[in-house]
């Protein structure tokens, strides 16, 4: 093989394509490709589940290629997205309404969550992490006390956290991968992802930042990956593809799998498809016959893949791209535009014509099918994955470079918890506040220091192969050192007016039952109470040497039941209105004094939270009217009592409930005027638009009118 031509292989569930593409400049040329498919069932969801099976086809491919282009001996190949895990976890920081100040802290707490999806996927697997690499990680959102928030730079709060999801490859993948190509003689050149084949040459890095989901429909399996904000934040897989379409075709027709699979390709591609059945029967099928018969198929496939997005992105992305041969399966995009609730052009196929760096040249491949393949030869080239060897703290550990590694891609492999390796946070004290005990906590302990080649450094700077990583633990925090007014804040004095004359009402300190100034430093074990003069009751206790003015205390008898309530000989009114001792204070209040009032039976329902009046409402020819009529009989003795009367102290009062004639029609004649000036002949009398009488019964919210004729 000439030193400009690159050979690729996309070894898939059901067949192996080769590729030889040359580069010329900036531009790729398609020279040849092959492709076969395996005999038998050596792929299961991109995993090689028979080495020598998977090799024979390889070695077919190879020495097809091999016959019109000499030999080939290192080759570009792909892991298979479809083999990627993908975890969601949380780390936890508590925070004390300590606010995070630093963006490296939020990172050490990312990679604590990182390290936790190792955990989780290590405990579903039941391997070690260090059986994954991981290749990514996004974060999903922050949290401050469990609710949402953009950043956590500078947030206040008790507990601080993220959700992340991580991407995990097992090592297994690639270490089949490359066994199947020794045992064909070849030499991996290079290794991509296949979802990162596909998208680097359908959506360039300056389209990354659009959120863009890239679905590759192979035949067992479809693969998903979500674009956004520059980069590749998500990857996916649904274990339903092309051949669960085939499956339904071979169903509905009574035709074996491979007859079954051509005919679905000709109708797609032709029509229509003319096609005998097991029993030896002929029949016709249209394109529009086959989306009706195997819709549910389509609908499932469809509904399973649109679903798979919306987890993985949180929500509708902005575009759908399409490769693969199942991308094919008819009236697809539509179904899938419909499932995401997208306009049907933003879901599409795209084919190699979509392929920019690809000139195009008569022996071009059609259709999606082939998007793949080319991809891994471009992609494997332009940014292949090496393996490197790195030191973390004196330990040697081996990664896959994915991409531009970090020192937190390191420690994670490493399974360092940067966390653990904080300081310990400070002694805390506990004090007594106002009656309430509360705990001081310590100043936070020190971030790790990390040394990367005996350099300072932090978790995202990059590494390069046989770089030395030493990360040491954080210095513990101190004992709070808190005062009184960081501890309680600046109380400003509340600021009235009595008898015209202004007043502060100010706040004392007292720590230990001693009064101490504001600036005071908390001790562990203090007890400290805050006197603030707020009530009227504080007022005339602590700040005016005037006398709470008399009151006087009134007892009735009610049923036999005794009521207290008190009648002020001088009554208080702040801001004009009369209040109690218990009235709290606001500032530029003005406080008077009054006369007494005289006690009245109105007073003594209020005292008792009783209503004299039983009322409802109504509307009369379009008026609002309430009606009411009382509902109580009060009584001194034999003396009926209205509401303006005097009680007295000792009076025996009693109180009975009336029954409650229900208001009829022509009560409300008592309550409105009715103009009879254009009177003339007969009149209806209407209730809700109803005629009724005099005598009907009328409840609240009823419409009323007298229309005459």
């Amino acid at each position: 093989m000439k030193d400009d031509h690159i050979f690729a292989l996309d070894i898939g569930t059901r067949s192996v394509t080769g590729i030889i593409l040359e580069k010329a400049g900036k531009m790729y040329r398609l020279i040849d490709y092959c492709v076969k498919e395996h005999q038998v069932r050596s792929m299961l969801d991109g995993q090689i589940h028979h080495v020598e099976e998977v090799t024979r086809v390889i070695r077919d491919v190879k020495e097809t290629l091999e016959k019109e282009h000499g030999p080939l001996n290192r080759v570009c190949v792909a892991a298979a997205g479809r083999s990627l895990k993908t975890i969601t976890s949380t780390a936890r920081l508590e925070l004390n309404q300590k606010p995070i100040t630093d963006r490296e802290t939020i990172k050490h707490l990312e990679l604590s969550a990182v390290h936790a999806a190792q955990n989780k996927l290590a405990a579903e697997e039941n391997h070690n992490y260090a059986n994954y690499y991981c290749v990514g990680y996004s974060v999903l959102y922050y949290q401050i006390d469990q609710n949402k928030i953009g950043s956590l730079i500078d947030q206040s709060g008790l507990e601080a956290s993220v959700e992340i999801i991580a991407t995990f490859l097992p090592k297994v993948v690639v270490e089949s991968l490359i066994s199947a190509l020794t045992r064909a003689n070849l030499e991996m050149d290079a290794l991509t992802l296949e979802p990162i084949a596909a998208i680097q040459v359908l959506i360039p890095e300056s389209m990354r930042r659009l959120n863009v989901a890239l679905v590759d429909i192979g035949a067992g399996t479809s693969d998903i990956a979500i674009t956004n904000a520059g980069t590749v934040v998500a990857y996916g897989m649904v274990p339903i593809a092309g051949d669960e379409i085939t499956e339904s075709v071979s169903d509905k027709y009574l035709l074996d799998f491979p007859l079954a699979e051509e005919t679905k390709r000709k109708i797609v591609i032709e029509g229509q498809a003319t096609v005998a059945d097991i029993l030896g029967f002929e029949s016709t099928i249209s394109y529009e016959e086959l989306i009706k018969d195997i819709d549910e198929s389509i609908d499932k496939l469809a509904s399973s893949i649109a679903e798979e997005i919306l987890v993985l992105n949180g929500t509708q992305p902005k575009a759908v791209m399409l490769v693969g041969g199942g991308s094919q399966t008819p009236d697809f995009t539509n179904r899938l535009a419909s499932k995401l609730q997208l306009p049907t052009n933003r879901v599409a196929i795209r084919d190699i014509d979509a392929i920019h760096v690809l000139e195009k040249t008569e022996n071009l491949p059609k259709g999606p099918d082939y998007v793949t393949p080319i991809g891994i030869a471009i992609a494997a080239k332009q940014n292949p994955i090496h393996y490197i060897s790195i030191k973390v703290n004196e330990r040697t550990i081996r990664m896959f470079e994915m991409k531009e590694l970090s020192i937190g891609d390191c420690l994670v492999h490493a399974g360092i918890e940067i966390n653990k390796l904080y300081g310990k946070p400070g002694i805390a004290s506990i004090i007594t506040l106002n009656g309430k005990q509360i705990t001081l906590p310590g100043e936070f302990g020190k971030a790790p220091t990390i040394l990367l080649n005996n350099q300072e450094a932090t978790v995202d700077t990059a590494v390069q192969n046989g770089d030395f990583i030493e990360i040491k633990k954080g210095m513990d925090g101190k004992h709070p050192e808190i005062r009184i007014e960081e501890l309680i804040g600046y109380i400003p004095p509340v600021k009235i007016l009595y008898n015209n004359n202004p007043f502060e009402l100010k706040s004392a300190y007292f720590v230990n039952n001693m009064k101490q100034h504001i600036d005071y430093l908390v001790q562990d074990r203090d007890v400290i109470e805050v006197r603030t003069p707020r009530t009227l009751q504080d007022f005339f206790t602590i700040v005016s040497t005037e006398k709470i003015p008399d009151d006087a205390q009134y007892e009735v008898f009610v049923n036999n039941q005794k009521i207290s309530f008190t009648l002020a000989e001088t009554q208080i009114l702040v801001n004009e209105k009369p209040v109690t001792l218990h009235y709290k204070l606001k500032e530029n209040d003005r406080l008077t004094v009054s006369p007494k009032n005289t006690p009245t039976v109105a007073m003594l329902l209020k005292q008792m939270n009783k209503k004299y009046y039983h009322q409802l409402k109504v509307t009369f020819n379009s008026e609002s009217v309430i009606m009411k009529q009382p509902q109580l009989t009060i009584k001194r003795k034999d003396k009926v009592l209205e509401l303006d009367e005097i009680i007295y102290h000792n009076d025996q009062i009693t109180i009975e409930d009336k029954i409650i004639e229900p208001f009829i029609f022509q009560d409300a004649f008592r309550y409105v005027d009715i103009d009879l000036t254009n009177a003339n002949g007969r009149f209806m009398l209407m209730k809700n638009n109803e005629p009724t009488t005099f005598y009907e019964p009328i409840m609240d919210g009823d419409r009323l009118s007298i229309v005459w004729d």
